[in-house]
């Protein structure tokens, strides 16, 4: 509800208790007050040794969760691999096979980097980026592959990743 001056005159039932509303002058001027009694009876309801948990606890959960993203990986490989043989010809399912691979290695790489991001560096490491870019070179230069099955190949681990967010059970 709305009062005359425009304001809102309902204040939550939570912040009611800590939060008091007057009015100081005719003209209707108001202001907003803390309620002293609540707020020193007010105590920290953070319990430091319930909520933390072991450092060997969340470096097993993220091993787990990339062997998890791995498999759905090599899964998504092996049908993409097969598609393309029925569909296409074997070469460029030689071509997706070898990105998918390359795929596999720098996500791989990209995993060993975030690992030890707390432990030995402050950022992620460039060296990962080496094997997109050996991958368009090695594709380029043999004449039986071919780049876009390649390069299909080398974004197979996307799909994965968003399979495994699906997959994975709410917390």
């Amino acid at each position: 509800m709305v009062d005359s001056a425009g304001l809102w005159s309902i204040q939550p039932l939570l912040v009611s208790k800590f939060v008091s509303f007057r009015k100081h002058s005719p003209d209707g001027e108001s202001c907003i007050s803390a309620n002293l009694e609540t707020t020193k009876s007010l105590k920290p309801s953070i319990e430091l040794e319930s909520t933390q948990r072991n450092s060997g606890d969340y470096i097993n959960e993220y091993s787990s969760l990339q062997l998890r993203i791995f498999r759905i990986t090599l899964f998504l490989t092996v049908f993409s691999f097969l598609f393309t043989t029925i569909v296409f010809d074997f070469s460029a399912a030689i071509s997706l096979l070898i990105g998918a691979f390359s795929g596999i290695l720098y996500f791989r790489l990209l995993a060993k980097s975030i690992g030890s991001l707390g432990k030995n560096s402050s950022s992620v490491s460039k060296f990962q980026l080496i094997v997109p870019v050996l991958l368009v070179l090695v594709v380029s230069k043999l004449p039986d592959l071919h780049l876009i099955p390649a390069l299909m190949g080398f974004l197979l681990y996307k799909p994965s990743l968003i399979l495994q967010f699906l997959l994975e059970p709410k917390a």
